[in-house]
């Protein structure tokens, strides 16, 4: 059985310490495979926040993938969000964006982030280059095993407090889905989740974590543990107590 640890929106800046030492004793003690983290490291994409965020990233010691959060983009420097975005993520360069391979189970990254938007810049939109890349990753591998797509917003809405509301988020499930995808991982709500789609003659899952952060909505603080036999999966919401 594969076990992977989906986890995001730590928000360092404004973390649980108690929920983070929580998961880490949990990622210490149980040894999952992999670690899948959907976005918002950080608070206001400050350099100690993600000098924090890459400390506690490398001392989990397992394979990790990160995906790029709205508040992973500098949100009062324009120049930087515009033309310098991912300056102060060079540190976790090697993790952001990463496909992972794990005994047959792919996860396959989707930029749901953008730099500028005539509208709420928290929200998601889904490029065509990010869609494209991500169609290709999934195009790449072994339609045997489980194909997951990672990303920071979730595509449609999910009955959630807080909303994505993801330009093109609609057209690229659809076209996942076709490809071959079996599920896809989210964030940015703060809330779990775990609904099944229909799109056309295929079904994927549609799967959302928690938050490790203060700001907290309906859930307490928690992350999801993904059990995988073939291509069977069972998702368990844990919560701390």
């Amino acid at each position: 059985m594969i076990r992977l640890f989906h986890v995001s929106d730590v928000h360092f800046g404004a973390e649980d310490r108690d929920a983070i030492a929580w998961f880490d004793a949990a990622v210490h003690a149980e040894q999952p495979d992999a670690i899948i983290m959907t976005g918002d490291l950080t608070m206001r994409a400050k350099g100690d926040e993600f000098a924090a965020a890459s400390a506690w990233l490398e001392g989990l010691q397992r394979p990790v993938t990160v995906e790029v959060g709205n508040h992973d983009l500098p949100l009062f420097n324009l120049f930087a969000r515009l033309f310098r975005p991912y300056r102060r993520y060079l540190k976790l360069e090697s993790m952001i964006e990463k496909p992972l391979e794990i005994a047959g189970v792919h996860v396959v990254p989707l930029k749901t982030t953008t730099r500028f938007q005539l509208r709420n810049w928290s929200k998601g939109s889904v490029s065509d280059g990010s869609l494209k890349r991500a169609l290709a990753g999934v195009a790449a591998v072994d339609r045997a095993g489980l194909t997951i797509v990672a990303c920071h917003h979730p595509l449609i809405e999910a009955g959630t407090q807080a909303t994505a509301r993801t330009h093109g988020g609609r057209d690229a499930l659809a076209a996942l889905a076709a490809a071959g995808a079996d599920v896809v991982l989210s964030g940015h709500v703060h809330d779990p989740f775990d609904r099944t789609h229909r799109e056309g003659d295929r079904t994927i899952r549609l799967i959302g974590a928690g938050t490790l952060s203060c700001r907290t909505r309906a859930s307490r603080a928690g992350f999801n543990e993904l059990r995988i036999k073939g291509r069977e999966l069972e998702v368990v919401h844990r919560v701390m107590d």
